[in-house]
């Protein structure tokens, strides 16, 4: 039987998360749940305000800023429907941890949070890379390119009509900020700015803001990631390790998210990060014929 999967959220990874779902061979897309217009939603694929109106699917894969997804979360859970999110707010995941955990005990269900690519499938990567040199340290590079989470969270600042963040890799771990901001009529450019960089997403960055007349011709979805760790294995030292991607940012995230869910099914009630399953799990199939393949 196949798993019977919402998507909440009809934006970038929205999108991107009904393709991924209906590329799956083990599941169905059973309805997409956005409160605005969806006129480029799948034939027959029915399009609701509230997930209540789809009866009980399966699981929920929440595409929506990581600000939103607690509150979304938590009743899906507490009535029993298992979710997915993509929270990218480092220092917030293992507080949403406890409170989604919570939460899925109490309605017998599963949740994967922070399943994006970082967090999300790099977490694996830093992980394993600690386990092969387990003194020593991870350099995490992202870019260049665009973070839908800085760019939502600028946009929903006062006086911003549309926004979008570049990051640019300084090296080290260190990343600044590049702002595209289209300013709403009446808006002043020194206040939003001074506004986006308090925000926690960008305080601890250096964030440039600089206004333009139209963000569309800034638009990119492409992104990457560099990771490197130096460091001992066992009182060998001198082992270097690498791991890169370039990818486009959406794609990818609904991908991880959705493979997941798959895996979110697999674990015992409760809530879990990418760290904490199992990754054969992620794929579809029986256990014999992945071990057997990739083994």
């Amino acid at each position: 039987m196949k798993i019977k999967v919402a998507v909440v959220g009809y934006g970038n990874v929205g999108r991107f998360a009904v393709q991924a779902v209906k590329s799956a061979p083990d599941m169905e897309l059973c309805g997409i749940v956005e409160t605005f217009n969806v006129p480029d939603a799948p034939d027959k694929v029915p399009v609701v305000k509230s997930i209540d109106e789809l009866g009980k699917p399966d699981i929920a894969i929440l595409c929506l800023p990581s600000r939103n997804v607690e509150e979304q979360a938590i009743p899906c859970l507490e009535k029993g429907i298992s979710t997915v999110d993509s929270y990218d707010i480092h220092s917030g995941i293992f507080e949403l941890k406890c409170s989604l955990d919570k939460a899925a005990k109490k309605g017998n269900a599963r949740s994967v949070l922070s399943a994006g690519w970082d967090p999300g499938s790099d977490s694996i990567v830093r992980t394993l890379l600690e386990a092969c040199a387990p003194k020593g340290i991870t350099y995490t590079n992202f870019g260049p390119g665009m973070s839908m989470g800085h760019s939502v969270v600028a946009k929903a600042i006062k006086g911003v009509e549309n926004a979008i963040s570049m990051t640019i890799p300084g090296g080290a771990g260190i990343h600044s900020r590049m702002v595209y901001v289209q300013l709403a009529p009446g808006a002043n450019i020194e206040e939003v700015s001074a506004a986006i960089k308090a925000d926690p997403y960008f305080a601890h960055d250096e964030t440039h803001v600089i206004q333009v007349e139209n963000t569309d011709v800034y638009l990119d979805t492409g992104h990457g990631v560099s990771m490197e760790r130096r460091g001992t294995s066992g009182i060998t030292s001198n082992q270097n390790f690498a791991f890169s991607m370039r990818i486009n940012n959406p794609a990818l995230t609904s991908q991880i998210m959705v493979s997941s869910a798959r895996a979110a099914l697999r674990q015992v009630p409760g809530a879990y990060t990418l760290v904490e399953i199992p990754v054969i799990d992620l794929l579809p199939g029986d256990r014999e014929s992945i071990i057997k393949r990739l083994v």
